[in-house]
């Protein structure tokens, strides 16, 4: 079993939801953790939280950065590295859904989803695979079932994750070589405040964040033989509603 004990993490899209979830998993687990958003309000009250429990020496910092932006993940990768000295594990998680039939999704909607969950998810290994090398790191994307799966009014969304799906496995054939494991992760129906949910008791059947925030660490614990390159999950039993 690997020892995470002051291993750093670098985690785009980290305020809420998923990201925060395997934010809180890690530093459970012995890892400082750097998170990154685009809102300077959320970014405080997540480490508020974050910080606010019993972590035993590690601790959180918040980056306001946008991964559309390959020069905003470059500075924010070497702030992580001026903060902790390293970058171990990277989680590409930072997206976001427009859903409508084709022939209505606007061209900002779609460019907006193209950039932001998939060519963020290029930026972000860009600007970190250099420490990764060096370190023999774990990069982890969160792509989504709607990664192998199409759907009515998902032609953005679709798109998107099955592009991050594709990419992520092809980027675990170039980098493996070196020592780097990759993976993605690909989540059902999970309790979060995606596309202007608000999380509820009605949620109680769907996947948790922090149940996504176990499965990084499973993953970051697993023997180095052993590479589980692509994970599907979804909830137990489907909706009773």
């Amino acid at each position: 079993m690997q020892k995470l004990n002051g291993k750093v993490a670098f985690i785009t899209g980290g305020t809420k939801g998923i990201g925060f979830g395997i934010a809180q998993e890690c530093l459970k687990n012995g890892i400082n953790v750097a998170i990154t958003g685009r809102d300077h309000e959320n970014i405080r009250t997540a480490l508020h939280l974050l910080n606010g429990e019993e972590n035993d020496g590690v601790y959180a910092i918040g980056i306001e950065a946008d991964v559309r932006n390959f020069e905003a993940m470059k500075e924010a990768g070497n702030q992580v590295i001026e903060e902790f000295g390293k970058i171990d594990i990277v989680i590409a998680n930072a997206g976001l859904g427009y859903f409508a039939p084709v022939q209505e999704l606007s061209i900002a909607q779609w460019n907006d989803t193209i950039d932001t969950n998939l060519t963020g998810v290029f930026f972000t290994l860009k600007a970190t695979v250099d420490q990764l090398m060096k370190n023999q790191g774990y990069f982890i994307t969160i792509s989504s079932l709607a990664g192998t799966n199409f759907f009515a009014n998902g032609s953005a969304y679709n798109a998107s994750k099955f592009g991050v799906t594709g990419f992520t496995q092809a980027a675990m054939l170039d980098l493996r070589q070196y020592g780097v494991k990759v993976s993605t992760i690909m989540p059902g129906s999970v309790a979060t405040q995606f596309n202007n949910h608000v999380p509820n008791e009605k949620d109680a059947w769907k996947i948790q964040q922090e149940d996504i925030g176990e499965i990084v660490i499973d993953l970051l614990k697993m023997n180095p033989r052993t590479l589980p390159s692509k994970i599907e999950v979804r909830p137990s039993m489907p909706s009773s509603n």
